[in-house]
């Protein structure tokens, strides 16, 4: 990680810093003091950093060349609007700061996220040999439902809910991360045109391509990382669609007369009918260490039929997690969300340019450059 000459800064506002990290040049303002590399995937690159002004590690996400994707664009545009409407819930990720470009808020072509740092996921947790008590899952789950909560009252579907997306610290404090696929509740009109959730943790109704899922996707998710932490492996892995069902089916049961008739897509109904009958199976016999309350919870989030699934209310309810349950102490989100730019149908580039540069002097009102 080198650093390089940065270039002049509009107006001389903030002092810039370049890095070249794998290959790809990093810049960020230098209140921030870069320390390492921490990732790099299909998303952009991750380094972690020290905030000069409060002496805070950081992780620092830039997404290069935005606009080079539209579908990108208006993901990364609602994943910062979102974060900024939760922002503050202890089990969700805390967006930071969005500083602005060096290059100005009409020419930038990156996008830099800074956020809380986090030691772990749960994706690893899983894998390791290190073993896990019911207790520390009942602590998981519950942090889990309590973010799903704020989430879900404020009107936003996550629709990536997996063990990866799930954030911890070295107290087993969890965050909610990675919100470049969840959606406005009320905008599910044409979610299906995009891809959701990896299919090992999809739900039932996304499998069968029913375009007016909501927010019981998210439920069927948290079942499924839940039998994770129970088993250390994952209930569903399916090697394709066919495949993913059959597996879902031998768990919770064929689908009766009932529930296939609420299907709404005609071949969707069709498979199911054609499909041998699976009987209900146990999961006591899956997870045979785990309590009677720990399988009845599970038992209901991984409910076939989402009108039949357990809200996340009534999932924090419930007896297995009366030991950490308390309402006064599981806010729901006082407004709904809601994106101006999707407010009227799909916005342009243009539209999303301006709404992230908009984001960004929220982020920083003292900035001195003026969106034009």
């Amino acid at each position: 990680m080198a650093s390089v000459p940065a270039p002049d800064t509009p107006g001389g506002v903030v002092k810039w810093l370049q890095f070249r990290v794998s290959g790809s040049v990093f810049e960020c303002p230098n209140i921030y003091q870069l320390v390492k590399p921490i990732g790099k995937g299909a998303y952009g690159i991750v380094c972690a950093a020290i905030d000069t002004r409060t002496n805070q590690q950081v992780a620092i996400k830039k997404i290069g060349d935005i606009f080079g994707n539209p579908l990108d664009a208006r993901r990364t545009l609602r994943e910062i609007q979102i974060l900024r409407h939760v922002r503050g819930h202890t089990n969700i990720i805390t967006l930071l700061d969005l500083f602005p470009p060096s290059v100005g808020l009409q020419d930038f072509r990156d996008v830099y996220m800074v956020y809380e740092i986090m030691d772990t996921d749960l994706h690893q947790v899983i894998r390791s040999p290190q073993p896990l008590s019911e207790e520390h899952v009942q602590f998981f789950v519950y942090q889990l439902l309590r973010g799903l909560k704020y989430l879900h009252t404020g009107g936003v579907v996550h629709r990536d809910l997996k063990p990866s997306n799930i954030l911890l610290n070295g107290n087993c404090e969890l965050r909610i991360c990675d919100f470049g696929l969840a959606r406005a509740e009320a905008n599910n009109q044409e979610l299906m045109a995009e891809y959701v959730v990896t299919r090992w943790y999809r739900a039932p109704e996304l499998l069968l391509s029913c375009a007016d899922y909501g927010s019981a996707i998210d439920m069927w998710s948290v079942g499924c990382i839940f039998a994770e932490l129970l088993g250390r492996k994952p209930l569903f892995p399916g090697k394709d669609f066919v495949h993913q069902l059959n597996m879902v089916c031998k768990v919770v049961g064929t689908p009766s007369a009932e529930e296939i008739a609420a299907v709404s897509s005609d071949k969707a109904r069709a498979y199911l009918a054609s499909m041998p009958y699976f009987p209900k199976g146990d999961l006591h016999q899956y997870f045979p260490s785990a309590s009677s309350l720990a399988i009845d919870l599970l038992d209901r989030l991984l409910t076939f039929d989402p009108r039949k699934r357990l809200t996340v209310e009534q999932a924090l309810a419930h007896p297995w997690l009366a030991p950490l349950h308390d309402p006064s102490d599981e806010p729901a989100c006082p407004q709904p969300f809601n994106s101006p730019e999707e407010a009227v149908g799909e916005p342009s580039l243009q539209q999303v340019r301006e709404g992230i540069a908009r984001e960004m002097m929220l982020f920083n009102p003292d900035m001195h450059m003026a969106l034009r």
